[in-house]
């Protein structure tokens, strides 16, 4: 995860990003819960899950390029299939948080992240 990102961003860039994890999450997970499910067949279930756990490895900020590339897929298959604005801006934001990375307070900044290494000082 290092290799994608030279740092995760702090500072107000950081709560950007963290909005935007939030926001995108929170909606996919909104919208999915608010479908209908026409059956209770695994696959159906399974296709219904899937965008839900999606929005909560955002919502985490873990593995979140692998999970905004997810996104922004998902959501423009529903662009196809039902024209929706709002899948069209949570596919945007699910593309830019796949480029942008999760920002400084996300699971994969604190997993992957840089290290501080304490070395205590020899005594003389």
């Amino acid at each position: 995860m290092r290799r994608l990102y030279s740092n995760f961003v702090r500072g107000w860039s950081g709560v950007g990003l963290l909005l935007m994890r939030l926001v995108a999450g929170i909606s996919l997970i909104a919208d999915e819960l608010a479908r209908p499910r026409p059956g209770t067949d695994f696959a159906v279930v399974l296709a219904h899950a899937g965008p839900v756990a999606l929005g909560l490895l955002l919502v985490a900020g873990l593995w979140t390029p692998f999970a905004g590339a997810l996104v922004a897929i998902w959501e423009l298959c529903h662009v196809c299939s039902q024209n929706r604005e709002a899948s069209i801006l949570i596919a945007t934001v699910g593309a830019a948080l796949a480029l942008l990375g999760p920002g400084g307070w996300s699971l994969d900044a604190r997993l992957f992240g840089w290290k501080q290494i304490e070395i205590p000082k020899r005594k003389p």
